[in-house]
């Protein structure tokens, strides 16, 4: 007697079923994820650029004016390295009177796309800032 086995396993069909599914999948969850990286980084650089507010406030405390070296013999303070490649930090004085400074931060490398705003908002193009009187621009980036 002669016993049949059934052979286990995919057809071909059924493997490129699978394929084209999560190709589908990886289509429309990818740029959902690429976007929730861009507004992960904006929030750290926005929480580092308040970092650095606070530290202008402590060392026009001490020192009776502003300074714009936020490294070592100024505020002391260094770059997270999760932003040091995908923005730029930057202190502009202004004399005054009064005395007041704004801090940039402008996207680079792979976060540039965060420039331009994707609903095309013209009040949300261009690079974070944030002043000595609180003023944040563009106002739609920080209130996301």
């Amino acid at each position: 007697m002669r016993t049949r086995h059934r052979e286990t396993g995919f057809t071909l069909i059924e493997l490129l079923i699978t394929v084209v599914i999560i190709s589908l999948l990886v289509v429309v969850a990818l740029p959902s994820y690429q976007n929730y990286i861009i507004r992960a980084n904006r929030s750290a650089a926005q929480q580092f650029m308040l970092d650095v507010a606070n530290r202008e406030e402590q060392y026009n405390l001490d020192a009776r004016a502003y300074t714009a070296t936020i490294g070592a013999g100024g505020l002391n303070l260094t770059t997270p390295p999760e932003l040091g490649n995908r923005y730029t930090f930057a202190v502009v004085l202004t004399a005054g009177p009064p005395p007041t400074y704004t801090i940039t931060a402008t996207p680079i490398g792979p976060q540039t796309v965060d420039l331009n705003d994707p609903i095309g908002s013209a009040n949300s193009v261009g690079p974070l800032t944030l002043d000595s009187l609180g003023q944040k621009s563009p106002s739609v980036k920080w209130t996301r």
